[in-house]
């Protein structure tokens, strides 16, 4: 019941979430869906498994390609292996996590598409169990694997700098 909740609370997001002016229609699984919310669903299913810091739900979402990367604050990782290390870091490191994203922006070039948003991270850390929050932006690259959509490539960063002698 409460996984149902859940996937419908997604759906209700990225359904007031998307640009209809944007949109076109696709056949995935057998259903017609706007590639809004498509996109809103992939990037909800990717953050799941950060929030659980699950391999198996990542697994779902990343290609197991050698051309698979993840850049970040902390360095690169490369390989559906690579990216594990990510998910291990996660868990490791916070005992409570949640990720957000809004003001989510693409393009879709049939097999390809590249996704940009911005998120808040809100988490525990294990070792002093004291709250911390990130925020910051993401690309990411998805492609079509066997007429599914798989991430390929996610950068993330901090939010933009403006002040005089930052951000270059």
């Amino acid at each position: 019941m409460k996984s149902c909740i859940i996937k419908l609370a997604i759906l209700f997001v990225a359904i007031i979430t998307c640009d209809p002016a944007n949109s076109q229609t696709y056949q995935q699984k057998g259903q017609l869906v706007t590639d809004s919310i498509l996109f809103n669903t992939l990037v909800s299913q990717y953050v799941q498994s950060i929030d659980q810091a699950d391999t198996v739900l990542g697994s779902k979402v990343w290609s197991h390609t050698d051309e698979v990367s993840f850049i970040n604050p902390r360095g690169n990782e490369y390989g559906w292996d690579g990216v594990k290390n990510i998910y291990k870091f996660f868990g490791d490191n916070f005992a409570a996590r949640k990720l957000s994203f809004f003001d989510l922006k693409f393009a879709d070039y049939g097999n390809v598409a590249w996704l940009e948003f911005h998120w808040v991270f809100d988490a525990t850390i294990k070792m002093n169990n004291s709250p911390v929050q990130t925020r910051g932006r993401e690309t990411q690259i998805w492609r079509k694997v066997n007429s599914e959509w798989r991430l390929v490539h996610v950068h993330y960063s901090g939010m933009p700098v403006t002040d005089q002698g930052q951000g270059f």
